[in-house]
């Protein structure tokens, strides 16, 4: 089983995700927003199987922070390029489990996506 986690290094809800994958000692890697970016291939993936909606943080400072006009007639390809600009704007994490995505951390949906 091939285990991706995407995200960034100091968000607080990538931190307790990364935990309770290390504590299981569920093997993973880490991709770091931050750190290496993010490709539109890759980016579009997440929204082709989760939708815009889930993989837009909306609720984050960043996005908030955008003007109004930037927010107004969202769509994919829209949030796609604002999530580009600012990956910060994805939510976290998300992970990918052989090709399967999933977006947000719950102990309990990890708990049954890891069989633990």
């Amino acid at each position: 089983m091939t285990t991706t986690i995407y995200g960034i290094r100091n968000c607080d809800t990538m931190k307790k995700a990364r935990a309770w994958l290390d504590a299981r000692e569920v093997p993973h890697a880490f991709h770091d927003y931050k750190a290496s970016g993010i490709d539109r291939e890759t980016l579009s993936r997440f929204v082709a199987a989760l939708g815009w909606e889930a993989v837009l943080n909306r609720a984050g400072t960043t996005f908030r922070a955008l003007p109004e006009e930037a927010k107004r007639g969202l769509n994919a390809e829209k949030a796609i390029a604002l999530m580009l600009a600012q990956p910060s704007m994805i939510k976290r994490p998300v992970l990918d489990i052989d090709g399967r995505l999933t977006a947000g951390f719950r102990p309990e949906h990890y708990a049954k996506l890891f069989a633990v």
